[in-house]
């Protein structure tokens, strides 16, 4: 900025005084409003840098080497670490059946060296040891007949067993693994047709495990409708998003979970209209968890918000902004929850009624002592349109108070959850296929495996074993 020599004030006349006085008034006005938006980008850079993972929503890979000293929103239970009193361990135990015996015989004394290798053993001291077999790829050759009738003289052929359709083709088993190990172990292509080389000497291109893994695909699409049917019908489903890379642009994974059911759904938005094409919220009419996002509130059932969010968005408020309100808001949720997990223990569906309304009150008191703590962002003389401007713990605050049903429903039905972590969960998995992968190459390639780790993820919370599903 080019310095202004300094006008000498005696040979100026009034009305140049005048004129000088106007003009530097406005320049301190501009430079007042500067430095107000500049303080204001500052904080928000200082807010940005001060969230991480135990704080906001940032998941814990984003922490990088300066990770936050571990505050765990948890109450200690006074027990040591590891197993406790009366858990069932498990250890490996010699079978009564092995299935193959290995004799070693003694053949002279290990005191006097005489010859011991005509006697008859007295007893023995048995070792097992539990291995692999050694893998060898096999092959079976089906044959079918062909009669010719003597009647007739009609050729005719026997039937090949269902899914024999080739001269030459892998297997079932072979199918299933290369599904099993790219879908749910999350290998990339190439690692895994070197384990088939390695492991099994299968040379499998990655245009066959294209098509092994497309022919899963199709295979499930029946299970993908009852899948939603069945979602549609419970009482409780937990809705979450997280972005996707696919072809290296921005997709959206949409999850419908249950502790028995798992849907996932690809979807360039975010939004209302990848919700109406998921095709579970239209019709649903039971709750439905998640973490605010507008859209949500767009379908016709109740809602029930996570608190885990609300827990890390108090704590950032309570650290950065010096909200008390914040902190005992979240010692108050901590308290409520503590207060509802011991009562399930002890096998009770409620609370007794009086605790439900101390709660209930105690929550809507510190709401309304921390209206006078709330912050407020400066007014922008020279925006003349659209909403004020609200601090983030202000809106932080409206949402709370706003939607204190949703917030405490679980304090009123026990049937309801404290938070989203089931949801959240499901989509963890995915983001380390992203991880490793880096993004998708295709969205028929997204939308495979959406499918097929569906199916995966619902055998698992049923206890099948996944191989064999």
């Amino acid at each position: 900025m080019t310095e202004l020599p300094c006008p000498n004030l005696k040979n100026l006349t009034h009305a140049q005084k005048d004129e000088l006085i106007l003009f530097l008034w406005e320049q301190n006005q501009q430079l007042m409003r500067r430095v107000a938006q500049l303080e204001q980008e500052v904080t928000q850079l200082k807010e940005q840098l001060s969230k991480n993972s135990r704080n906001s929503s940032k998941p814990p890979s984003s922490d990088g080497y300066g990770k936050p000293q571990p505050k765990s929103q948890r109450k200690k239970s006074g027990r040591s670490s590891g197993g406790q009193r009366g858990h069932k361990g498990q250890t490996l135990k010699q079978v009564e059946h092995p299935d193959q015996t290995e004799d070693h015989e003694v053949t002279h004394c290990s005191h006097c060296a005489a010859d011991l290798s005509t006697h008859d053993s007295s007893e023995y001291e048995a070792r097992q040891v539990f291995d692999l077999p050694e893998i060898q790829l096999q092959v079976t050759e089906h044959r079918a007949q062909i009669k010719r009738c003597p009647h007739c003289e009609g050729r005719t052929k026997a039937a090949f067993p269902i899914g024999v359709t080739q001269a030459v083709q892998y297997g079932q088993r072979i199918q299933a693994m290369s599904t099993y190990l790219s879908h749910y172990q999350l290998l990339p292509y190439q690692r895994l047709q070197e384990l088939f080389q390695d492991l099994f000497n299968v040379s499998l291109s990655q245009g066959t495990l294209m098509r092994q893994l497309a022919k899963g695909h199709e295979h499930l699409e029946g299970f993908e409708c009852s899948l939603k049917e069945q979602l549609k019908a419970s009482d409780v489903v937990h809705f979450d998003e997280s972005g996707l890379r696919v072809k290296t642009r921005l997709h959206w994974l949409h999850v419908a979970s249950t502790d028995q059911l798992t849907y996932y759904h690809i979807d360039p938005k975010r939004g209302e209209t990848a919700m109406q094409s998921m095709g579970i919220l239209p019709d649903y009419r039971g709750y439905a968890v998640h973490d605010h996002w507008k859209s949500y509130y767009r379908f016709d059932c109740f809602h029930v918000l996570c608190n885990s969010h609300h827990l890390r968005e108090l704590t950032f408020a309570e650290e950065q902004h010096q909200q008390r309100w914040a902190e005992k808001l979240r010692l108050c949720l901590l308290d409520a929850k503590e207060e509802v997990e011991q009562a399930k223990e002890k096998g009770r569906s409620a609370l007794p009624k009086r605790r439900v309304t101390y709660f209930d009150r105690r929550y809507s008191r510190l709401l309304r002592e921390g209206l006078g703590e709330l912050p407020t962002v400066p007014i922008d003389p020279t925006k003349k349109r659209g909403r004020t401007k609200q601090h983030k713990a202000k809106n932080l605050h409206d949402r709370l108070r706003q939607h204190k049903k949703e917030v405490l429903a679980f304090l009123y039905d026990f049937t309801l959850p404290f938070d989203n972590n089931l949801a959240e969960r499901d989509v963890r998995m995915i983001k380390v296929k992203q991880k490793i992968s880096g993004c998708f190459r295709s969205e028929r390639g997204a939308v495979m495996f959406c499918r097929i780790r569906s199916y995966i993820s619902t055998a698992k919370k049923q206890q099948i074993n996944v191989f064999q599903a």
